[in-house]
């Protein structure tokens, strides 16, 4: 029987560039491609990370805005004109999102609904051959995956994650767990693996899965079959997955050259590491429909499961540090000191206009709940300070009164003309950007006292990739 031209399916096996030196697509690309497939969901499940999946989520909000405006034009989408669009990220690549049309036999964007994206990682235990594809069905299990990792890298060496079955039972509740075995054609220690896969189906009635990703060898119905058998053994239902590392099969040469630099060989001598095809791309449901014939159980499963995990990245709300202190509530503490403020800065008496400027931002600031941001900052630069570190407040935090009075800026707010809502509104949603600079020869005594003021478990250092 034909399958037919639409099939239902979410890939819940993706792996992006941000598994360093193995995934061969930007999120952007596989986000869009996976647009372009109409498949219901992609989950980017990088290896013991979530790196991945802000970029994924910025392009997918790209993308819908794409389709809202395709929809208030549809002319122009009938048009097929290309469309620039500059990534929603914090860098300045850019890339081409087209316009989706019947013209390939792929939905038009104006019709089509976006795939749901799932923020996940695929979990590589030090203790088990099986991996375990993590899916977070709510908020509470997104932070209890982002504990698991954190605590995986804190006692790793740099770069590594170091997990072990013992951890992903204590963090695993609310997840959505998909067991990825060791191939079962080659698989030397089956009873290993089975034991394996029992033990975290017992501590996770329910949650737990067995993905079935095709090799492309010649082998892969018998492949199919054998863990369906090992599905039914350990009662774990199987569930259909691509195991991706690009969004189109072009990328295959890079995909090799990445595995070169993996593991420090020319690609001349790449000999059985190469990719033997590029079919570990994204694939439409109607593709994976075939390949997944002879169990279509398992390809409905990856559209139910995409349902159960309804956590989203803009869910997420930043919870401050308690800065009150002896009983004092952060906002009063904020007031107290942008009062003292007021005479420190000016000994003469300030001018009405700064007085009303303070009264209007320290209502803005009770408003929108920062004042343990403010407090935050300022005890920073307060500790830098009392040390005889060299500090000083930059950018739209100059437009703050606030910020002057606590010594977080120097430059006088009444002698610039920027306006304050550039620094803070309740119409941006987000907390302001306040960067301070500290002196380089001594910013690591600012960073220890972080660490030692918040703990490690709670604060941490960016790194931008390039």
């Amino acid at each position: 029987m034909t399958a037919p031209r639409f099939q239902p399916y979410a890939e819940l096996c993706v792996t992006s560039n941000f598994t360093f030196l193995a995934g061969a697509s930007h999120p952007e690309e596989l986000v869009t491609r996976a647009a372009e497939l109409g498949l219901a969901a992609i989950a980017i499940t990088d290896r013991n990370s979530v790196a991945g999946v802000v970029r994924a989520f910025s392009a997918l909000k790209e993308l819908a805005r794409l389709r809202d405006e395709s929809r208030a034009n549809v002319q122009a989408a009938q048009d097929g004109p290309a469309i620039r669009s500059q990534r929603v990220t914090d860098h300045s690549s850019r890339q081409d999102v087209p316009h989706f049309t019947g013209a390939t036999g792929t939905p038009s964007l104006s019709a089509t609904a976006l795939p749901k994206l799932i923020a996940g990682a695929r979990l590589a235990l030090t203790d088990s051959a099986v991996e375990w594809l993590a899916l977070p069905t709510g908020l509470m299990a997104w932070s209890r995956l982002t504990r698991l990792l954190s605590l995986g890298k804190r006692r790793a060496p740099k770069g590594e994650c170091h997990l072990q079955r013992a951890d992903l039972a204590e963090w695993g509740q609310g997840m959505i767990l998909i067991a990825l075995s060791p191939d079962p054609m080659e698989d030397g220690n089956p009873k290993t693996t089975r034991s394996d896969l029992l033990a975290v189906a017992r501590t996770f009635p329910g949650q737990c899965f067995l993905g079935a990703a095709p090799r492309y060898d010649g082998r892969d119905q018998a492949r199919l079959d054998q863990l369906a058998m090992l599905a039914q053994g350990v009662n774990l239902p199987m569930v259909a997955v691509g195991d991706v590392l690009m969004h189109r099969a072009a990328r295959r040469p890079l995909a090799d050259v990445l595995t070169c630099l993996r593991i420090g060989c020319t690609i001349d001598n790449i000999g059985e590491h190469r990719l033997a095809n590029g079919e570990r791309r994204l694939k439409s449901g109607a593709e994976m429909a075939r390949l997944f014939a002879r169990h279509p159980a398992a390809l409905r499963r990856t559209v139910e499961i995409a349902d159960r995990c309804v956590f989203r990245l803009n869910d997420l709300r930043y919870q401050y540090p308690d800065e009150a202190q002896d009983g004092e509530p952060a906002q009063d503490r904020l007031e107290r000191l942008a009062r003292a403020g007021l005479h420190w800065r000016y000994p003469s008496g300030p001018p009405p206009r700064i007085v009303h400027r303070v009264e209007k931002e320290l209502t803005l600031i009770r408003e929108v709940d920062y004042a343990p941001y403010f407090l935050t900052v300022h005890d920073i630069v307060q500790f830098a300070r009392s040390k005889g570190i060299l500090c000083q407040g930059r950018g739209s935090a100059a437009n703050s009164v606030v910020c002057y009075l606590l010594g977080i800026t120097e430059v006088p707010p009444e002698s610039i003309t920027l306006i304050f809502e550039r620094f803070i509104s309740k119409e941006r949603g987000e907390p302001p950007d306040i960067d301070v600079d500290f002196e380089h020869e001594r910013r690591d005594e600012v960073i220890q006292w972080i660490y030692a003021r918040y703990g490690r478990e709670r604060a941490g250092l960016t790194a931008t990739v390039i």
